[in-house]
């Protein structure tokens, strides 16, 4: 069988999709599988992958790259799956010398707001121009394009149409999934929001929210559950703002939890929300924690995302809004609450999509074809 490397700046060697997913898959079908991170520190093997990471991620391009093209030289893949350009460009040298694919598995938008948020105008703008040229030319360099969801194909698929691609979305392996249907209690809802906690990732909408709710109906009893944490200092300060400013009862905070165990974390709540703000990059992800919550049968309300409205049908176990009109969604939270055969018929519609459509074993064949693909075809 064939040696296969995944190279990643910015994830976690155990990241959900590469380790639990992909690597787990394509080393079940007897491939001898690497893993690299940029971000995290760790040499050994795990359930039979081996893992060679180093935290230098804060290090320069070239450092970082050479890194990269030590474990290529080293390991002598036949197929190397990128997730960042750095990647890709890192691996091209190695692919001058051996015939190897290189698969460039495009599941983040780039470049993303948070690399030119820290440059004023005009520097953020010829930064961006930058980074745009450096995925242009991880494109050039690439033998396949694996993408996350549909809306990231620009502009790697209209420039390079000739190459080889996949789809391939964020579905979960029923190993990963607890389901945990309920009923809804009288007078009871248990709200959730899982993440990392910022005012962009929707914590501050998820809130206006329930505020608006226990305004309108003070009769209720609001169960909040959050399970995540702050990434930079300044979320930490917003964060605690906002618990100072809605210090209600019956908030529990959770700390992040393994990926094996996401889905019991949230067992106990009724609804699941994900209240982003809309914006462009925003607009063109799919968020991929959609699918657990479906999974789990949970119904759900989401910012109306275009990439959302292209893969799922959403209306059939929640409710795609605008995050800033908290009148609306509390008015379907009181929906659920008044009409508890709505909320039935959604959360059993919920895990009925996940098993019908929604699961990585409707997807994995194309996945290990694809990659059988780069590998004795490129």
């Amino acid at each position: 069988m064939s040696k296969i490397l995944f190279l990643t700046t910015a994830h976690q060697y155990n990241d959900d999709r590469i380790f639990y997913h992909q690597a787990k898959e394509l080393k079940a079908q007897g491939h001898e599988i690497k893993i690299s991170s940029l971000c995290s520190d760790y040499q050994g093997t795990i359930d039979g992958i081996e893992i060679e990471s180093y935290p230098v991620i804060d290090k320069s391009a070239e450092e970082k790259t050479k890194v990269f093209q030590n474990i290529c030289d080293s390991f002598q893949p036949d197929c190397i799956i990128c997730s960042e350009p750095l990647a890709v460009i890192a691996a091209k040298k190695y692919k001058k010398k051996k015939k190897a694919g290189i698969v460039y598995d495009i599941t983040e938008w780039y470049p993303s707001m948070r690399m030119v948020e820290n440059y004023t105008f005009p520097f953020n703008v010829v930064h961006a121009v930058k980074f745009f040229l450096i995925q242009l030319y991880a494109g050039y360099n690439s033998t396949h394009f694996i993408f996350g969801e549909k809306t990231k194909e620009f502009p790697l698929a209209y420039v390079f149409p000739f190459k080889k691609k996949l789809i391939l979305p964020y579905y979960p392996d029923d190993v990963y999934i607890s389901e945990s249907i309920k009923k809804l209690e009288p007078s009871k809802i248990n709200v959730c929001y899982t993440g990392a906690i910022s005012k962009e990732k929707g914590i501050e909408n998820f809130f206006n929210a329930v505020d608006s709710l226990r305004k309108k109906r003070p009769d209720i009893k609001i169960s909040i559950l959050i399970v995540g944490g702050t990434r930079k200092e300044k979320d930490e300060l917003y964060f605690s703002s906002l618990l100072s400013q809605y210090a209600w009862e019956n908030i529990t905070i959770e700390k992040p939890i393994s990926f094996q165990k996401f889905t019991e974390s949230y067992a106990g709540a009724d609804i699941c929300f994900d209240l982003r703000d809309l914006n462009f990059e925003n607009d063109h992800c799919l968020p991929i924690k959609l699918f657990y919550y479906a999974a789990s049968g949970k119904p759900v309300i989401y910012t109306d995302l275009k990439a959302t409205r292209q893969h799922i049908d959403v209306s059939k176990f929640g409710y795609l809004v605008d995050p800033e009109d908290s009148e609306l969604i509390s008015s379907l939270m009181i929906k659920y609450i008044e009409n508890p055969e709505l909320y039935d018929t959604h959360a059993q519609n919920a895990r009925k999509l996940y098993q019908e459509k929604y699961n990585w074993g409707r997807i994995r064949n194309s996945f290990i074809d694809f990659v059988r693909q780069s590998i004795y075809k490129n």
